[in-house]
């Protein structure tokens, strides 16, 4: 079987190559995982802790992203039964701490209001136009 025929058969959501990043890049930009990953950076978390950390998410969309995290091997169920991260999550968020740094900079260089978060609280959708 040849290389190319070999790396279709293992496509990904969004990817007809299957390719190592287009799938971490896929799991990553699903809903709640960064920050799932985020939220857990520090310490572990219970459910109910990360849920609220996470903004009250929803607690089906959270227990799916914390089930694909952990199959991949991110975030584990710790014996005390609160979720952190394994070593290869430990590992991956270190590689965000340039890009947060860089986003920090930039965010406070911009000159939009919007992207500074200003004129609306945290989480708050967007506003509409005023007609």
């Amino acid at each position: 079987m040849s290389k190319q025929a070999t790396t279709r058969s293992r496509s990904v959501r969004g990817s007809r190559t299957g390719r190592p990043i287009m799938a971490l890049l896929d799991l990553l930009g699903r809903r709640w995982s960064l920050r799932i990953l985020w939220e857990l950076r520090g310490e572990p978390l219970t459910s109910r802790g990360l849920r609220s950390a996470c903004d009250e998410a929803s607690p089906t969309v959270l227990q799916a992203r914390l089930t694909e995290l952990r199959e991949a091997g991110f975030v584990e169920l710790g014996e005390a039964g609160g979720y952190g991260l394994t070593p290869l999550g430990r590992e991956l968020c270190e590689t965000f701490m340039p890009l947060h740094r860089f986003a920090e900079r930039w965010t406070g260089s911009s000159p939009s209001p919007r992207l500074r978060g200003e004129g609306r609280g945290e989480g708050e959708p967007p506003r509409g136009r005023k007609q």
